[in-house]
C-alpha cells in the first residue's frame, strides 16, 4: 500500500492547518499543492501554486521570491471597511467610519499603491509616523475626503509639511505625542496663517495583550496624560484654536491577542470622548489606533501569535461600544478612526525558497563489523545495538546508549581508543536513537527526556534564503510565521525538519512551526528525491517583515513576484510586474563601497598576474568578466536544477 493510499488531503490539513492560519486565502487543493483563492467572494478561482512557481522559472526568475497576491490586499481592504458600514447600520450608529492604512507596516510602493486604489470607494486614507512617511503620503493620498493621520515624535519641518497639506485642502490631521509640539504647532499656524486640524493622544490605563501591551499604560512611550489633555484644550481655546481640536486617538498595542483589551479600550476611550464633549470641545473623530491581530498559529486563542476574535467582533465591540458610552452620555456618535495594518498586508505576501541542501548529525556511517582487538565500549554499544528489540525499557536502552558515548569521547581524548574506533561508537550510537525513536510511537509512555528524540534525529534543511532578511521577526522576537511545503503534501511526510538559512550566522535558523498539536520545533515534509526542486512557503510575511530585513551577510532584498488574478486565464492568473531584487552592487553601494573601482582593482591583479606569466591573456579576459558578472548578479545562491 502506498503512502497516498493511507494519506489523504483532510491528514494534510489537520497537520499543517492552512484553513486555519489562511484567513479563507489558502488551501490545500486536491492534487496535493497549496492552493491560492485571491478573492473570497469567488471562490471558484483557484491558483495552483505550483503554476506560478513553473511560470517563474520559465521566465528565468531566480529563486528565492517574495510572492504578492495584490487581489488579497484588495479584499482586505474591502473586507474591513464593509464589515465597518454593516455593523454601523446595524446598530444604527449615526457616525460614519473613515479607516487608514499605517505604511510603517508595509512601505512598499505597490503595496500603498494598491491600498490607496482598492480604499477609494470608502475614502480609506493613510497614516504617517516620520517626515519620510509624511512626504509619501502627500504624494498619494489625494482623495479630498479621506483622511491622513500624523503620529510619531515631530519637528518644525515635519509640522510645516503638514499645514502645506492643509493648504492644499487635505483633511490632515496632526495628532500631538507631547504637549511641547502643540505650542509649535500653534506658533507655525499663526505664522504662515494656516488652519490645522488637531488631534490629541490619551496615555491610556488599559493594557493590551501579548508582545505590544507596552503601547499602553503609565508608561506608554507615546501620548498626554488626562491632565495634559485638558491644559492642551484649554490651551487651544485659549489661543483662539479650539474648534481645531478635531479628533481623540489612543492606542493600546498591535497584535491585541485578547478582545477584553478591545473592549476596555473603548470604553474608556468613549468616556474621555464624552467628557471632552461636556466641556466644549465638539470633536468630530475617534481614532481607535491598530491592535486588530493576524491568527499566525491558528489557534484562535491568546497566544502572542493568535488572537480569540475575529474581525466581525472586533467591529462590532468598537461600534457598539462607543454607541453604548455615547447614548449614556448624550452626546453625538463621532466618526470612527482605525489604524489597521497588518490585519490589511499580512496575508497578501509570502516567501518561496527552496531546499538546497541537507545537514544531519547521522549521515555518515561506519562499517561496525566486528574486528580483533575492540575496545569494550564499542563491543557494548554493539550488543546494545544487537538487542535492543528484546528489551522492554527504553529508558534503560537510552540511558546505557548516552553514557556509552560519553565515555567514548573521553576514552579518545586520553588516547584510549582510536578516531575510528569512535566513529564506529558514534554510528551505532545513532542507529540506536532511531531504533528507539521508531519503538516510541507506540510505546504507552515516553520518558521526558527521550521527547528530543524527533529534534536530535531531523534533519537541517538547508534553504536559499536569509532569516535576517526575509523573517527578522521570527529571530528577533520569536514570532510564528506558518510555514508548509507548496506540493506533495497528498503524501504522508516522512521526514522531520528544522530549516537552516544560507547566511554565516548560527541564528539563522528556524524551529518553531505551526502544526496540529500546537508549536512543534520540528517541521514534517517529505523525502526529497534525488535531483528534485522542493520549495517551501513561509506565509503571512506582509506586514513588518517585507520591510523590516537588514543587510546581514549583504544578501539585500528578495526578487518580487506581483499576481493577479484572472477568470479568463487558463490558470486563474498572470505576472503583472516583476521587482528585481538587490544586486551585489546594490548591496555594497549602500554599505559605500564602490564596485566599479573593486573592479578594476581586481583587473590590475589579473593584468598583473598575466604580466608575470601565471595566466593567460584569454583566461585572465574571461576571469575579470566572472568577476564583472558576479558583482551584476542576484545575491541569493544559483541552484544547478
Amino acid at each position: 500500500m502506498s503512502n497516498s493510499d493511507t494519506w489523504s488531503i483532510d491528514d494534510a490539513e489537520k497537520l499543517y492547518g492552512v484553513k486555519r492560519w489562511g484567513g479563507g486565502y489558502f488551501e490545500i487543493g486536491p492534487n496535493g499543492n497549496l492552493h491560492v483563492t485571491p478573492d473570497v467572494n469567488n471562490e471558484k478561482m483557484r491558483i495552483d501554486i505550483k503554476d506560478v512557481i513553473d511560470e517563474i522559472q520559465q521566465e528565468g526568475i531566480q529563486f528565492p521570491i517574495v510572492l504578492r497576491f495584490h487581489d488579497i490586499l484588495r479584499s482586505q481592504v474591502a473586507l474591513l471597511n464593509e464589515t465597518f458600514i454593516k455593523t454601523i447600520k446595524d446598530a444604527d450608529y449615526q457616525g460614519s467610519y473613515r479607516g487608514v492604512y499605517p505604511v510603517k507596516v508595509n512601505q512598499m510602493r505597490e503595496v500603498v499603491e494598491e491600498i490607496v486604489d482598492a480604499g477609494q470607494p470608502y475614502n480609506y486614507g493613510l497614516e504617517a509616523g516620520s517626515k519620510a512617511e509624511l512626504l509619501t503620503v502627500l504624494a498619494y493620498n489625494t482623495d479630498p475626503e479621506a483622511l491622513t493621520i500624523l503620529n510619531g515624535y515631530k519637528d518644525e519641518e515635519f509640522i510645516r509639511l503638514s499645514l502645506l497639506a492643509r493648504k492644499l485642502g487635505r483633511k490632515i490631521i496632526v495628532v500631538i505625542e507631547k504637549f511641547s509640539e502643540l505650542t509649535m504647532l500653534i506658533r507655525l499656524s499663526k505664522e504662515l496663517d494656516i488652519e490645522p486640524l488637531i488631534g490629541l493622544r490619551s496615555k491610556m490605563t488599559v493594557k493590551g495583550r501579548g508582545k505590544w501591551e507596552g503601547s499602553g499604560g503609565d508608561k506608554a512611550k507615546f501620548g498626554l496624560t488626562i491632565t495634559e489633555i485638558i491644559n492642551a484644550a484649554r490651551l487651544l481655546e485659549a489661543e483662539g484654536m479650539g474648534h481645531c481640536f478635531k479628533l481623540l486617538h489612543f492606542h493600546i498595542g498591535s497584535q491585541l491577542t485578547d478582545i477584553r483589551a478591545v473592549k476596555e479600550a473603548i470604553n474608556e476611550g468613549a468616556m474621555i470622548y464624552a467628557e471632552l464633549h461636556h466641556l466644549g470641545f465638539k470633536l468630530d473623530y475617534v481614532d481607535v489606533g491598530g491592535g486588530l491581530g493576524i491568527d499566525y498559529d491558528g489557534s484562535k486563542s491568546t497566544n502572542d501569535s493568535s488572537m480569540n476574535y475575529n474581525i466581525q467582533e472586533y467591529v462590532a465591540d468598537i461600534v457598539f461600544g462607543m454607541k453604548e458610552v455615547c447614548d449614556l452620555e448624550k452626546v453625538p456618535h463621532p466618526t470612527l478612526v482605525s489604524e489597521s495594518g497588518r490585519a490589511i498586508t499580512a496575508h497578501h505576501s509570502c516567501v518561496i525558497a527552496e531546499i538546497v541542501g541537507e545537514i544531519r548529525s547521522n549521515s555518515s556511517q561506519m562499517d561496525t563489523s566486528v574486528v580483533d582487538d575492540e575496545h569494550i565500549l564499542l563491543k557494548n554499544m554493539r550488543y546494545l545495538t544487537e538487542s535492543i528489540e528484546k528489551q522492554e525499557n527504553l529508558q534503560e536502552i537510552f540511558n546505557d546508549a548516552a553514557q556509552y558515548k560519553e565515555q567514548a569521547i573521553s576514552a579518545f581524548k586520553l588516547r584510549v581508543i582510536s578516531l575510528e574506533e569512535l566513529a564506529k561508537i558514534e554510528t551505532l550510537y545513532w542507529q540506536i536513537m532511531e531504533s528507539l525513536q521508531v519503538l516510541m510511537q507506540t510505546a504507552e509512555f515516553v520518558p521526558e527526556d527521550m521527547r528530543e528524540l524527533d529534534y536530535d534525529l531531523s534533519s537541517q534543511y538547508l534553504c536559499n534564503f536569509s532569516v535576517f532578511q526575509s523573517a527578522a521577526d521570527t529571530w528577533a522576537i520569536d514570532q510564528v510565521l506558518p510555514i508548509v511545503p507548496l506540493t506533495r503534501m497528498n503524501e504522508r511526510p516522512t521526514v522531520n525538519c528544522s530549516l537552516v538559512d544560507i547566511t554565516c550566522d548560527s541564528d539563522g535558523k528556524i524551529d518553531q512551526f505551526v502544526l496540529e498539536k500546537g508549536i512543534s520545533d520540528v517541521l514534517p515534509i517529505n523525502k526529497i528525491n534525488k535531483g528534485e526542486e522542493y520549495f517551501l512557503g513561509m506565509f503571512l510575511t506582509g506586514a513588518y517583515q517585507d520591510v523590516m530585513g537588514d543587510m546581514h551577510n549583504l544578501f539585500g532584498r528578495l526578487n518580487e513576484v506581483h499576481i493577479f488574478s484572472h477568470d479568463d486565464d487558463p490558470l486563474d492568473f498572470y505576472i503583472e510586474e516583476v521587482v528585481t531584487g538587490s544586486s551585489v552592487n546594490d548591496v555594497l553601494s549602500i554599505m559605500q563601497y564602490h564596485p566599479s573601482s573593486m573592479a578594476q582593482a581586481v583587473k590590475k591583479l589579473i593584468d598583473s598576474n598575466i604580466a608575470k606569466g601565471n595566466m593567460k591573456p584569454r583566461e585572465g579576459v574571461k576571469w575579470t568578466d566572472f568577476y564583472e558578472d558576479c558583482l551584476k548578479g542576484y545575491t541569493y545562491l544559483k541552484t544547478s536544477k
